[in-house]
């Protein structure tokens, strides 16, 4: 081609200044601030993605997931996609076209749940609370004997209310009714008690970029036993070419064999929040941010502000509270990231209007941001 014949068009050409980013501390629903270890991790040198050294980083990424998840599933990986994408590949990979799915709806993610299955064929059923509650184990048993689904799909963490829904003995009701139990713990991994295997779920996803501390990028997912045994059992091929497990796990497997680039760097930065997650270990972790949670909820009852859901069932990583009568709750936000560079975000779906969302996950989730935000707040308000 002769581009001599051609006139390069500049309309759109610019001199854009270099990058320069406020020092936002990111308190809300997610994004959280990376912890600078892993920014560190993010910038270093890229290797090849079949490079036996990368191979040796994957593999430490997947044991380190396993931990973090007190799981032995060797179908452990990360999504190279947002969190929206593991949770997406945890449906196309599990559901077949006429499979009953049962959903429990108390949130925005439950929805989205609903929305996903559907576009994969499934004979949706829901079960529905109001947003902020929980499913009891005889409500679910209720459920489970009415639908009889192929897999019941629960948000362990519920990132639109700030709600944590009770798993202990739901993955033996499951087993009772011969369906997978499938759970979403993107606000809950590194930050929540979280038993896979003790618990029995036979599927889980996550996010890097919530209680792991690590930018949006990636999303952890596995599969057990009983749930890889579905996925080779179909009848037809996964309906998602990117996200079949089937080809991505030869990847991640023995085979190595090409399936897409995987976002290099995006792996050294998760590798570094597992670490961080393994040296501070599970309970220390846990415990930390209950510990600051407890704080935050006692600082906003100082100040005549109520959290949205009953303390028994509160998430420490992400708490939903209520926006006073005559409190414009836009405003109070913008003000807070206007004047002292805090991000906290409002309500979703039912809840719009209604609740400010406060994030405590990973790396934010620290006293001294606590006693900030609680002071910022009274300033506002």
């Amino acid at each position: 081609m002769n581009s001599a014949t051609y006139t390069i068009n500049d309309k759109h050409r610019q001199q854009v200044p270099q990058l320069d980013v406020p020092p936002r501390l990111l308190l809300g629903p997610g994004p959280s601030n990376a912890h600078p270890r892993v920014l560190q991790a993010l910038g270093m040198r890229q290797i090849g993605h079949l490079d036996p050294q990368f191979i040796s980083l994957m593999n430490e990424i997947q044991e380190l997931l396993r931990y973090a998840w007190q799981t032995d599933n060797p179908l452990t990986i990360p999504v190279s996609g947002t969190g929206s994408a593991a949770m997406e590949a945890s449906l196309a990979n599990s559901v077949e076209p006429g499979d009953v799915v049962l959903i429990g709806v108390n949130g925005y993610f439950g929805e989205r749940l609903v929305d996903m299955a559907g576009r994969y064929g499934a004979d949706v059923r829901r079960i529905d609370k109001p947003w902020g509650e929980v499913f009891s184990l005889q409500e679910l048993r209720t459920a489970l004997a009415q639908h009889h689904p192929a897999v019941l799909a629960l948000v362990h963490a519920e990132t639109s209310t700030g709600a944590c829904q009770p798993l202990t003995g739901v993955g033996d009701l499951c087993r009772e009714f011969n369906c997978l139990l499938l759970v979403d713990s993107v606000t809950s991994l590194g930050g929540v008690p979280l038993f896979l295997d003790d618990w029995g779920i036979d599927i889980a996803y996550s996010g890097s970029q919530k209680c792991l501390s690590c930018p949006p990028g990636l999303s952890p997912l596995t599969f057990g036993p009983r749930a890889v045994e579905k996925l080779h059992r179909r009848q037809g091929q996964v309906p998602n070419w990117y996200l079949d497990l089937s080809l991505v796990s030869k990847y991640w497997g023995n085979e190595r064999t090409y399936h897409h680039t995987a976002p290099i760097n995006m792996n050294y930065g998760l590798r570094e929040a597992l670490r961080l997650v393994a040296e501070e270990g599970l309970a220390a972790r846990w415990a930390r941010h209950q510990a600051n949670a407890q704080l935050l909820w006692d600082g906003l009852a100082g100040l005549g502000l109520e959290c949205h859901v009953a303390p028994e069932y509160r998430l420490p990583s992400l708490t939903t509270v209520r926006v006073p009568a005559g409190v414009d709750a836009k405003a109070v936000a913008r003000t807070l990231l206007t004047n002292y560079n805090i991000e906290i975000a409002g309500g979703l779906g039912q809840l719009a209007g209604r609740v400010w969302r406060i994030g405590l996950m990973g790396f934010n989730s620290r006293p001294e941001n606590v006693l900030l935000l609680l002071a910022a707040l009274q300033q506002t308000l």
